[in-house]
């Protein structure tokens, strides 16, 4: 076995306190590329125990009854995939029966291997790094159920936030509609905009998700006509997963105004979205939506649904307020805000 390439279970722990054995022992397991501690009486055992041996080896002489009784505690701290093995070395006039016995009954979680003295060098070397090897083994099956627990939480996690966002969509959508139809168009938007949010950050193999990418997922299907009106610019940002859905959804409802009454009314209007880094050592982001090109803008005389959704969003996300301007000329929305609440902190 690899000297370099030990884990936490990769060492071995010599009970051997009589005579040489201790140090002939660990000469030879280690000559093989092994690490090894010796145990000079039950003190030093229970001081090295926490510290997770791989193996144990012990001479039939040095199992006392509070050796015995260490171990035994020890096994009972073990987690459910440990299966910790044990060599006892025997002498020939021992009584082998009845220590195979009593082990049996005192340390039922373990894997009890009994080699008779004198011992083959070969034959214990190689009985313990196989037995190192099904201990590494182990832990790699518990590092995978530890991972699909994770995962199963995670999904179960995810699963809630989707179907909490859609009832919030739903809910939100119910009160600004007034027919079925409008309804029903308004609320396949907003779905939509939330699948191109998860898709982007699918995409992107983790919980982060490019702003870039956000934006163009967005405003992909407003671009099905072969005219580009859109002007996209920024530097490289990446968005957690919360800050990426809440701006596809504000981004959608932008959309949809312009549709409706802004910049997307008119062949010749156009949307700019362009955000910014500040140099400084408190970096902000700013991001802006300008719409130009449309019909006249004049200030509605109650804030819609879309208006509200956005300030109230953008502030969460940002820290900030954003600032919904109805200039004459086209919309614009700005909103500002540390880079480290929109940005994974890594």
């Amino acid at each position: 076995m690899d000297a370099s390439n030990h884990s936490e279970l990769d060492w071995v722990l010599v009970l051997a306190p009589y005579r040489k054995d201790a140090a002939y022992i660990e000469m030879l397991l280690v000559e093989h590329g092994m690490v090894v501690r010796a145990c000079a009486d039950t003190e030093d055992l229970v001081r090295l125990l926490p510290q997770s041996p791989g193996v144990i080896i012990a001479t039939h002489e040095s199992l006392n009854p509070p050796t015995i009784e260490a171990i035994a505690n020890h096994l009972t701290t073990q987690p459910n995939w440990s299966d910790l093995p044990i060599f006892v070395l025997l002498d020939r006039s021992a009584q082998q029966s009845r220590i195979r016995a009593e082990l049996d009954r005192r340390w039922p979680r373990s894997r009890q291997l009994f080699i008779q003295r004198p011992v083959a060098s070969l034959e214990l070397v190689s009985g313990i790094q196989s037995a190192l090897l099904v201990r590494l083994r182990q832990r790699e099956v518990r590092d995978s159920i530890e991972r699909e627990r994770e995962l199963r939480f995670e999904l179960n996690h995810r699963v809630k936030n989707i179907l909490a966002s859609v009832t919030s969509i739903f809910r939100m959508t119910r009160r600004g509609s007034d027919t079925i139809d409008a309804l029903t168009a308004d609320f396949e938007g907003r779905l939509s905009a939330l699948a191109n949010v998860h898709s982007a950050v699918f995409e992107a193999g983790g919980d982060a998700v490019a702003l870039r990418d956000i934006i163009n997922f967005t405003l992909e299907p407003y671009r099905a006509d072969g005219t580009n009106r859109f002007y996209v610019e920024g530097p490289d940002l990446m968005l957690t997963r919360d800050a990426g859905t809440t701006l596809a959804l504000c981004l959608h409802e932008l959309v949809t105004n312009a549709i409706k009454y802004g910049a997307l009314l008119t062949p010749e209007g156009r949307v700019s979205v362009v955000w910014e880094i500040s140099p400084t050592d408190t970096q902000t982001v700013t991001l802006e939506w300008a719409e130009t090109g449309g019909p006249v803008v004049a200030p509605p005389t109650r804030a819609g649904y879309g208006t509200r959704y956005v300030r109230a969003a953008l502030a969460a996300v940002f820290g900030e307020k954003p600032l919904v301007t109805f200039d004459p000329a086209g919309l614009r929305c700005v909103v500002s805000g540390p880079l480290s609440k929109v940005s994974p902190r890594d």
